[in-house]
């Protein structure tokens, strides 16, 4: 796996694949400059080496160049971020292009227009790629959040960099903190899958299912097992279709020796409302009219147990409504959990969607080993797919 670390930039013009795809409120600000954030151990590394950077990225999903879209609405949080000023050019290709990278001195940072104004990326035109890549002398991919889409700036373009294309830190660390749950794991493993529905999740845990000691199923999910089972759930939510799925899941997990565990009990609501009338009750005999949105009690107590133990955690969806507060307990007493063993030598991973915001929410991202930045990507990983961006890097 060659990273930025095999390269010497000095005097090389290095044009970046980043997601910049953030969130701007109604004034164009900046909401949240994560993903920026986590882009900069690449420039900066690039920069100190006497090198020059190009930074190429969408945001959002114009239709056609449109002003909304424009990248040059991040350019003073990005200038901010990286500490350094950052030039814009009003486009990604053609004259503005060439001319704003032959002007680009080493030391300097250069953002280009949204890369989506042109149909063509999100197309995998080659054309296109060979364009982007004549700005740059060596190719780095540090978008994991767009690795699993074969854009022309996030694939096609590798190949015009036959030796000279690498990974960024950011995208190297996903890999690697991945590899660390799926390969070389320090057992035992947990995989801990919340979330509403068991299709969503059904790749990842056929998947996973060889690698992990013990998996714990919560969230809405829970109810499509227990109803499985016989369980009587109430108005909780349930995919009927997917009872058989449940059951060859657990037939799976029983045949490699593979613990699975479901919630014993809930917190169960009158409502789907942060103001209903609330009481805990048995997962099997939830009343009619009720409708489970958190763990209960004894269900932490359980999952506790297993995650002490555990020496490798993997962290996918919440375990109950934690967007209303009367239901976010068992999700943060999962966090808490989860930060414990890691503080006792355990390594934990965060990713894929919800699970994420969860962590970010309650303050748990200091205290996990590793927090993904690709919700589609992570999952697509999981779920053991090869991503094209990274194909494209590895060849």
């Amino acid at each position: 796996m060659k990273t930025i670390q095999d390269f010497n930039f000095k005097d090389k013009k290095a044009i970046i694949r980043v997601d910049f795809n953030v969130p701007l409120d109604e004034n164009f600000n900046v909401t949240d400059a994560n993903r920026i954030e986590a882009a900069k151990p690449t420039i900066d590394k690039i920069l100190a080496d006497g090198g020059s950077v190009i930074l190429m990225s969408h945001l959002g999903r114009p239709k056609g160049k449109e002003d909304k879209y424009s990248l040059k609405h991040i350019v003073s949080k990005t200038a901010e971020v990286l500490g350094k000023p950052v030039k814009f050019a009003e486009d990604c290709r053609g004259e503005i292009a060439k001319q704003a990278v032959q002007n680009l001195q080493n030391g300097e940072i250069l953002l280009l227009e949204n890369l989506r104004f042109y149909p063509e990326e999100e197309a995998g035109d080659v054309d296109f790629a060979k364009e982007l890549a004549s700005l740059g002398d060596i190719y780095v991919n540090d978008a994991f959040g767009t690795a699993h889409r074969a854009h022309a700036s996030t694939t096609i373009i590798a190949q015009f960099f036959p030796e000279n294309k690498c990974f960024g830190a950011l995208l190297a660390k996903e890999i690697e903190s991945l590899n660390k749950v799926l390969s070389n794991s320090v057992k035992p493993v947990t995989a801990v899958l919340g979330g509403s529905k068991v299709s969503s999740k059904i790749t990842v845990i056929e998947n996973i299912l060889d690698k992990v000691d013990h998996m714990i199923i919560g969230g809405g999910m829970t109810f499509t097992f227990v109803k499985a089972l016989g369980g009587k759930i109430g108005d909780s939510i349930c995919e009927d279709d997917k009872q058989e799925l449940a059951l060859e899941i657990l037939r799976l997990a029983k045949e490699k020796n593979v613990q699975i565990h479901i919630p014993v009990d809930v917190v169960a609501a009158d409502a789907f409302s942060n103001d209903a009338n609330t009481k805990i009750v048995d997962v099997r005999e939830i009343p009619d009219g009720w409708q489970g949105l958190d763990a209960g009690p004894k269900s932490l107590e359980n999952f506790k147990k297993v995650i002490l133990e555990s020496k490798t955690i993997l962290w996918n969806g919440p375990l109950g409504v934690f967007e209303m507060e009367n239901f976010a307990n068992g999700t943060i007493k999962l966090g808490d959990f989860i930060a414990e063993a890691t503080q006792n030598g355990a390594f934990s991973l965060v990713g894929g969607g919800d699970s994420v915001a969860a962590v970010k929410q309650f303050g748990f991202e200091e205290k996990m080993s590793y927090v993904s930045t690709g919700g589609g990507a992570m999952l697509e990983m999981l779920e053991g797919r090869v991503l094209p961006g990274i194909a494209a890097i590895a060849k």
